[in-house]
């Protein structure tokens, strides 16, 4: 998404009045926020979304790769950016459970000194993966799965849309159906298994309509096998260890008691 309009969901997260508007709007007194919620919800985009609509200058950094000396230099020239040219500077910092103590207070005094609008992302519980003096500078703010009728929107909207598939392939609702069965909320996954069986529907042959001297060419169209070979390239995320463990577990006592 590149505009609030095109986010998928998460309307009260977004609601008017609420910090995530705040930052969208750009306003001043925007507060620094930890967005914590299971993958495919859309803590990236907001991020992106938040820095292009709001003005602010997006610095970003994945917690995977970047030490205590990449935080600091981010910090440093945000404060430079700010002294010279006025300019806000929002950090956002993917997978923050996965930095370090030391990591997480190299943060700090750029974060107190609003220096940084942090926009940090964690698919775990924040209060055992982040330090308390960050997080009581900053606001979490939990993101929902993505409903079904959020997801289905996103998924014809990537079928047509220039920046998607482009409207090179067509797909039966009832297959747009089964995508939203596999995806479980998650939209990442959705649009994955999408573009995975568009790829293998523009693979074969293109089928052709018509009679002689009339012939056109049909659009390809996604066929339940694409889905269901698609779907073997974008297994489900399961952490033993994580949250995810208890949500799989709840799910599946639901469907035994559901007969499902």
């Amino acid at each position: 998404p590149r505009t609030r309009v095109e986010i998928a969901g998460q309307i009260s997260a977004l609601a008017p009045g609420s910090p995530l508007d705040r930052l969208l709007t750009g306003r001043a007194g925007a507060q620094s926020v930890i967005l914590w919620g299971p993958p495919g919800t859309g803590k990236t985009s907001i991020a992106h979304v938040i820095a292009t609509a709001s003005g602010r200058r997006l610095e970003q950094l994945s917690a995977i790769t970047a030490g205590v000396k990449e935080v600091r230099a981010v910090i440093d020239k945000a404060r430079d950016e700010a002294e010279l040219y006025g300019k806000s500077t929002a950090l956002f910092l993917d997978e923050i459970h996965r930095f370090s103590k030391a990591q997480q207070d190299a943060l700090l005094p750029g974060v107190e000194a609003g220096v940084v609008v942090l926009i940090a992302a964690t698919t775990e519980n924040p209060s055992f993966s982040v330090i308390s003096p960050l997080l009581s500078r900053s606001l979490v703010l939990t993101l929902e799965s993505l409903s079904d009728e959020d997801i289905k929107a996103l998924i014809q909207r990537a079928v047509i849309d220039p920046r998607g598939l482009a409207a090179a392939v067509t797909i039966e609702d009832e297959l747009v159906e089964q995508i939203l069965r596999l995806a479980l909320g998650d939209a990442r996954r959705a649009l994955t298994i999408l573009e995975s069986a568009a790829i293998s529907a523009l693979s074969r042959p293109a089928p052709v309509k018509g009679g002689k001297g009339a012939k056109t060419t049909k659009l390809p169209s996604i066929a339940i096998e694409d889905i269901e070979s698609a779907a073997d390239r974008a297994l489900l995320r399961y952490d033993k260890d994580g949250d995810q463990h208890y949500d799989i577990i709840s799910a599946f006592i639901k469907s035994v008691r559901g007969s499902d």
